[in-house]
Parts: structure tokens; sequence; C-alpha cells
């Protein structure tokens, strides 16, 4: 079985192959709908009714109206393939919630109208320090050492029993019944949506990857309209 930086490792070699193989395909796509007679990339300044203008307008079309829309879609997919799979009771996702934002940091975000920290807030309650996290998944708390830079802080569930059951089940906020909702997140071998991840990780990582090329391509031509 791989330990989770070969996973991370492996996680990122495979979106920059991706990238590249999205960046290839997008460039491709826009080629060929070049007019006759343009000689210049899809980012250049062009006049004013010009073909390469039409051009550019009618390629941004295409990103918005067709590709997002098959990459969403593919998404779609993607989530769906989950219902797939069910909760093994392994309380790691109870035990260990990381979020990028202190407990005060969470709550003013709570108080501005964020729904996520509303809820994240009425579940789990900080930890008093890091080690009493590392007890519940060492090797994640590793990797978040070895490989993030900034602060991350690590929280848990009080209505968890001792016999790892959710005291409060039926009332579990929807972040807890949504749970994993990205197959790119770290998950124990212990959970039973591990299954889901692993299929779906191939697919997620080339959908993030085109993504970012759509998104980077959206911007530059838009900047010359």
């Amino acid at each position: 079985m791989k330990d989770l930086s070969s996973i991370v490792e492996s996680q990122r070699a495979k979106f920059r192959q991706n990238f590249k193989q999205a960046a290839f395909d997008i460039q491709s796509l826009a080629d060929s709908i070049k007019p006759d007679g343009v000689l210049e990339d899809i980012f250049t300044e062009f006049p004013a009714a010009s073909e390469g203008k039409k051009w550019q307008r009618e390629f941004l079309d295409i990103l918005e109206n067709k590709v997002s829309k098959d990459i969403y879609l593919k998404f779609q997919e993607v989530l769906a393939e989950r219902k797939g799979y069910s909760c093994t009771g392994c309380a790691t996702c109870c035990n260990l919630a990381c979020s990028e934002f202190s407990p005060l940091e969470l709550q003013k975000r709570a108080d501005s109208g964020d729904n996520f920290a509303r809820q994240f807030l009425s579940i789990f309650v900080p930890y008093k320090d890091k080690q009493e996290a590392r007890k519940v998944y060492p090797e994640y708390i590793k990797l978040l050492e070895e490989n993030k830079e900034d602060e991350v802080y690590f929280y848990h569930c009080p209505k968890l029993t001792e016999d790892k059951r959710c005291s409060d089940y039926e009332n579990r906020p929807q972040i807890c019944r949504d749970f994993p909702d990205n197959p790119l997140c770290i998950l124990p071998s212990s959970c039973g949506f591990c299954g889901w991840r692993e299929k779906a990780e191939d697919t997620t990582l080339l959908l993030h990857a085109m993504i970012e090329v759509v998104e980077y391509y959206k911007e530059k031509i838009s900047v010359n309209l």
C-alpha cells in the first residue's frame, strides 16, 4: 500500500501531465476554428470587427457554453458515482477535521454569513494542540507538516460516542452528509469512500487541469476584447 506522500506526489505528477494535455487540446480547438488569413495567435489584440476579433469571440463562446458545460456535466457524473460507496464508521473525519482558519477566524466568517463556517462551528471544536490531533491520524499530520507552509488548525466532533457513532446522527449538518465531496481529498484506508477516490482520481485531475486552462484562455482573451 502506498504511503500518503507517494499518493500526493503521484497526484501532482498526473496533474502536470493532464495540464499539458489540456493545454494542447484547448489550443488545438482554437486552431480548428481559426479563420483563413489570420496569422496571429488567439491572444493577439485584433482590430475591431476584424476576423481575428470574431475568432476570439467565437472561441470564448465555445469555452463558456460548450467546454465549461461539458466539464460541469462530467463532474456531476463523478459525484454521482459516490452513491455507490458508503461510510464504514471509522470516524476519522469526525475525529480529525482540518481548516486553514482558526476558531476565531471561523467565527468571524460565520458571523458574516458564511454558511460553511457556521455549519463547521456547529459540529467541531478545536484540539488543545497538534499532538492530540496527531494521535488520530499521524501520517496525515506528518504529510501536512512536510507539504503545507500555511498554518492548519485541527478540530474534532464532541458528539462522537466511544464506539465511534454519532450521538446526533439524524440532525447532522449537510457538510457531514456530503463528506467526502472531493475525490482528490486524502482519506485513510479505513474510509469506505477510498474506492471512489481511487476510481475518480484520474478523471478529476483531468477536469481540474481543464478548468485551469480554460480560465486562463478566457481571462487572457477577454483583456483584448
